[in-house]
């Protein structure tokens, strides 16, 4: 069990949950957490949104009982973090930039610290939310409340894209990207019974085979995406 630091609400049903501990994790990876015992059955999975140190930040949005349960953790509480888990990102090669749309700009604070000349684009339906630590990282942000942040971006001016956001987001995102020569790797979201590959709970297709997001994601490259299969998740 770990100790929580703090967990601060930053938006409507937006918090984001900072828990002690040495921890390791690649861009992109993600934790199963809980802070009950036996309900709901799930722990939940959760990208890692930054590390320190003595410390790793999770930034969430509260949809459910699991997640609501994580929202009345204080200072003190423990919690049970199992990870990291899944494969991240892939290395950067030349340039790069991050696209997150909402709750989806998460898992990119980690990524624009490993790739601090990355270009980032943050996208939110209303009031963004935690644009001051990609500020402090990053001298390329490009911020934008209603409408689309993929219409602010040119795929031509990259060689690799990573994103996470909606389904529709990333899917308008890949269209953008054929015909150029950019690499898009999109991080997909799904629930998740174990983390580890066990459950089959998290299968979807991608490159006309059956993946389990846990484990051969959460993030695919975008040409081996079945955007149909997405739209049923």
């Amino acid at each position: 069990m770990a100790l929580v630091i703090q967990n601060v609400k930053l938006a409507h049903r937006i918090h984001r949950l900072t828990v002690q501990g040495s921890y390791s994790a690649r861009m992109g990876q993600f934790f199963m957490l809980r802070c009950w015992d036996t309900y709901p059955v799930l722990s939940r999975p959760i990208s890692v949104h930054n590390l320190t140190e003595d410390s790793v930040s999770f930034l969430y949005r509260v949809h459910g009982t699991g997640t609501w349960l994580l929202s009345a953790l204080q200072a003190g509480d423990k919690i049970q973090l199992e990870g990291p888990f899944g494969q991240g990102f892939p290395e950067p090669q030349g340039r790069t930039a991050l696209v997150g749309g909402g709750i989806g700009v998460a898992p990119l604070l980690l990524a624009a610290k490993e790739i601090p000349d990355a270009s980032v684009y943050l996208g939110y339906t209303s009031v963004p939310f935690g644009v001051t630590g990609f500020h402090e990282i990053s001298r390329n942000v490009t911020v934008k409340s209603g409408g689309t942040i993929v219409d602010a971006v040119d795929p031509s001016r990259y060689d690799k894209i990573f994103a996470c956001g909606p389904v529709a987001m990333l899917q308008a995102l890949a269209k953008k990207v054929e015909g150029t020569h950019a690499e898009l790797h999109v991080s997909i979201e799904k629930r998740m019974g174990c983390g580890i590959g066990a459950c089959n709970s998290c299968t979807l297709t991608s490159a006309g085979a059956s993946r389990k997001v846990c484990t051969d994601g959460p993030v695919f490259p975008a040409k081996e995406v079945n955007w149909n299969d997405l739209h049923r998740l």
